[in-house]
C-alpha cells in the first residue's frame, strides 16, 4: 500500500502586497504553521504570541500589585476613575503617533500642538461666550490638523527628515504660545460649567474623556487594519522605496499620518483643557516623549513598518499606570524613571530579536520542497 502524503506546512500570508516585503507584525505576520491546526486553536495562538497581549498582562500584574498596597488603587470610585481618565489624553496622543511612526518617521511637536490648543481652546470661550463646545472640538482638531499638514508638507516634500523637521517645529509651535500666552493662564473660571464637566463627567462608570479616546482608538485602528489605505502605511513603513516601486503614492500617505498625528494632538489639547480647567503657556511641555516612549513599549517598531495602535494605547495605559502605582510600592523616583527607560529598552532589543527571528523562518519556508 502506498503511504499517503504528508502535508507540508503551510506559509500564511494575510493582506501581502506584491513586490513589497510584509512588516513583522501582528496582521503582517507570516507565520509557518500545520495546516492540521483548527482555525480556533490558531487565533488563540496568534493570541498568546501578540505583543499587545504580553502589554496586558503586564498591565494587569501592575495594577493588581499596587492593589494589594493600596486597596483604594482600584476599588474606590475615584481610583477607577482615575484609571481610566488619567491616560485618556495619552491614548489620542499615542495613537496618531502610532500612525505616523509606522510609517518610518516621527512627530515630536505633539507636545506644542496640543498647548497651543489646549491655550486656544480657552480664548475661544473667553473671547465668545456661548461659543457651542462642539465648535471648539472641530477647531482644536482643524487648527491641530493644519499644523500636522505644515510637518507633513515639510517631510514628504522637502524630503527632510521628520526628525529634524517636527523638532524645529516644537520649538516653532512652542514660541507661539508663549508669545501668544505670555504669562497669562486660563483658570477654570473661565471655562464654561458645561465644558469642565466634561473632565468629570461618567457614563455607566465610565469616564467620557475615555470613552473619547476608545472612539478615537477603534476608528484608526478599523482605518489601518481594513482600509487599503491604512495598509499601505505599513508597506510603506515596511520599505519605502520598494513602495515606491510598487506604484504608492508614498508622499500622500506620509502627509496624511502627519495631519492625523496632529489633529489628535489638537484633539488633546481640547482634553487638556476639560480635564484640568487650566491652561498655562507650558500646557504638553515634554509629553511628545511620553507619547513616543508608549507607541514603542506598545510593540509598534522605531524603524516603521509594524505594530499597531492597540498596542500603542496600550503602552500609554501601561506607562501612566506604572507612574501612579510605583510610588503607592513606596519605589523612588529615579528607579521609577529607570522602569520606563528599560521597557523602552526592551521593546527595541524585542523587537530586533523578533525580526530576525522572521526572516529565519521566511528562509526556512522559502527553501522547503
Amino acid at each position: 500500500m502506498t503511504p499517503a502524503p504528508t502535508q507540508e506546512p503551510t506559509v500564511s500570508v494575510p493582506d501581502a502586497q506584491p513586490g513589497i516585503q510584509p512588516a513583522v507584525t501582528s496582521e503582517t505576520q507570516l507565520l509557518v504553521e500545520p495546516s492540521s491546526l483548527s482555525p480556533r486553536r490558531r487565533i488563540v495562538q496568534g493570541l498568546l504570541r501578540s505583543r499587545e497581549f504580553s502589554i496586558l498582562v503586564v498591565l494587569l500584574l501592575v495594577v493588581a500589585a499596587a492593589t494589594i498596597k493600596n486597596p483604594s488603587f482600584l476599588l474606590s470610585s475615584s481610583g477607577w476613575r482615575d484609571l481610566l481618565l488619567t491616560p485618556s489624553m495619552l491614548i489620542v496622543l499615542a495613537v496618531g503617533q502610532a500612525a505616523v511612526i509606522i510609517t518610518r518617521n516621527v512627530d515630536l511637536s505633539v507636545g506644542s500642538v496640543l498647548g497651543l490648543t489646549a491655550y486656544l481652546t480657552g480664548r475661544l470661550f473667553i473671547d465668545h461666550p456661548g461659543l457651542p463646545i462642539v465648535a471648539v472640538f472641530a477647531a482644536g482638531i482643524l487648527v491641530g490638523g493644519l499644523l500636522g499638514l505644515v510637518n507633513g508638507l515639510l517631510v514628504a516634500l522637502a524630503r527632510v527628515p521628520a526628525l529634524v523637521i517636527t523638532l524645529g517645529t516644537l520649538y516653532i509651535y512652542r514660541g507661539i504660545v508663549l508669545s501668544w500666552a505670555g504669562s497669562s493662564r486660563i483658570n477654570a473660571s473661565d471655562l464654561p460649567p458645561d465644558f469642565l464637566s466634561l473632565g468629570t463627567a461618567q457614563v455607566l462608570t465610565i469616564p467620557v474623556l475615555f470613552i473619547v479616546a476608545l472612539a478615537v482608538l477603534g476608528a484608526v485602528g478599523y482605518y489601518l487594519y481594513t482600509a487599503r489605505s491604512g495598509r499601505e502605511f505599513y508597506a510603506i513603513g515596511s520599505d519605502p522605496d520598494a513602495a515606491v516601486l510598487y506604484g504608492l503614492n508614498v508622499r500622500r500617505r506620509v502627509l496624511s499620518a502627519f495631519v492625523l498625528s496632529g489633529a489628535l494632538a489638537g484633539l488633546a489639547g481640547v482634553v487638556f483643557a476639560a480635564r484640568y480647567g487650566s491652561v498655562s503657556s507650558d500646557a504638553g511641555t515634554g509629553i511628545e516623549l511620553q507619547a513616543v516612549a508608549a507607541v514603542v513599549i506598545g510593540g509598534v517598531a522605531i524603524f516603521g513598518g509594524s505594530g499597531t495602535v492597540w498596542g500603542a494605547a496600550l503602552g500609554a495605559v501601561l506607562l501612566v499606570t506604572i507612574n501612579r502605582a510605583l510610588p503607592m510600592l513606596g519605589i523612588p523616583d529615579f528607579w521609577q524613571q529607570a522602569l520606563v527607560g528599560a521597557l523602552i529598552l526592551s521593546a527595541i532589543v524585542l523587537d530586533r530579536v523578533l525580526a530576525a527571528r522572521q526572516s529565519r523562518r521566511l528562509v526556512e519556508a522559502r527553501d522547503l520542497p
